[in-house]
């Protein structure tokens, strides 16, 4: 593998949502697009928002519609979803939605597919319904989105109308080997949920890699790891602003979820060694400090797994701060 330096890296923005103490969805909203227009301005690549049911601290639920939103509101950055959970939805469903949004915004929607529910297994039973094992379908759920796509679809007794003929590119999303093992297989673009699932992820780029076999829509693989960012102007900043996503995760590790709390001097009394050890085992791939050090950090990386995007989450409380840290990982990496 070809050592690869920062300025090859594309770079793009994982959105949750996420709602703030003392905040509502809307103001989420608002500062999605927000942050949208600003990451255009500073060369980010694409802009994603994640599927999620039932998480009262996390708005991103309804993703098409907020793709919509972002696209309106920008010229130029790609918007799609990272993604969208297929089992909860028909293709044909997805394949119409994404259709209109690729007709409204030509050359500019990116379709992220995953295969888990996005949520709990209860609220996984109100979407699906009957059709609650649908998981298991993925693969050829996949093919039928693909076939849906297609201009040879056009005989066909069931159409997606818009969709058919356009051009959207697939993604398969994965926390897991069985993901790398698809995406290789059907010739696509790989991208992992390193952001909170970091223990399978060099395995599966490696198993994706290897095993990639080149499809009309992609030549050579192409591997976007998703990370955790908080950058700031010193590395004492950026890691008092990291104790908001730290907190997050304690909700995630317990069960026990908030909204996103602001941050704190220090974690210490505030999470027990077993919560600090799952959240930061969670937490594996994130970049948390000054530009100086994230970019020693972030090349370190780079020459570890060769990604070639990278895509940031960052949860952080105020929106201000959040801005700031897009922009300088944005210099980062010019």
């Amino acid at each position: 593998m070809a050592t690869k330096q920062l300025k090859d890296l594309k770079y793009s923005v994982l959105d949750l949502a996420t709602v703030v103490q003392g905040q509502t969805p809307a103001d989420s909203f608002k500062h999605s697009l927000d942050l949208a227009q600003h990451a255009e301005q500073w060369g980010y690549n694409r802009y994603w928002f994640a599927e999620h049911h039932n998480m009262f601290n996390v708005a991103s639920s309804a993703t098409s519609v907020l793709i919509g939103y972002i696209a309106q509101g920008t010229k130029t950055i790609r918007v799609g979803s990272g993604g969208i959970m297929l089992p909860n939805h028909s293709p044909l469903v997805v394949a119409e939605q994404f259709g209109t949004l690729a007709s409204l915004y030509p050359g500019r929607i990116d379709l992220g597919l995953g295969r888990a529910p996005g949520t709990d297994q209860i609220t996984a039973m109100a979407i699906r319904g009957e059709n609650f094992n649908a998981a298991h379908n993925f693969p050829r759920d996949v093919e039928k989105l693909q076939n849906f796509f297609s201009a040879d679809n056009v005989n066909s007794k069931v159409r997606a109308i818009p969709g058919e003929g356009l051009d959207i590119p697939i993604w398969i999303l994965g926390s897991s080997p069985d993901s790398a093992r698809l995406a290789a297989a059907m010739g696509l673009p790989y991208a992992f949920a390193s952001h909170f699932a970091p223990a399978h992820f060099m395995t599966a780029i490696k198993l994706y890699r290897d095993n990639f076999v080149p499809s009309e829509y992609l030549k050579e693989p192409y591997v976007l790891a998703c990370v955790n960012v908080v950058a700031a102007d010193t590395d004492k900043e950026a890691i008092r602003l990291a104790t908001s996503v730290q907190q997050f995760f304690i909700g995630v590790v317990t069960g026990k979820r908030q909204l996103l709390p602001p941050p704190i001097d220090t974690m210490d009394g505030v999470w027990n060694y077993f919560e600090q050890e799952a959240a930061e085992q969670m937490l594996a791939y994130s970049f948390f400090g000054s530009p100086e050090t994230i970019k020693a950090d972030l090349q370190s990386f780079l020459d570890q797994t060769g990604v070639d995007e990278v895509m940031a989450t960052s949860h952080i409380f105020n929106h201000a701060a959040r801005l700031h840290s897009y922009e300088l990982f944005a210099e980062i990496l010019k």
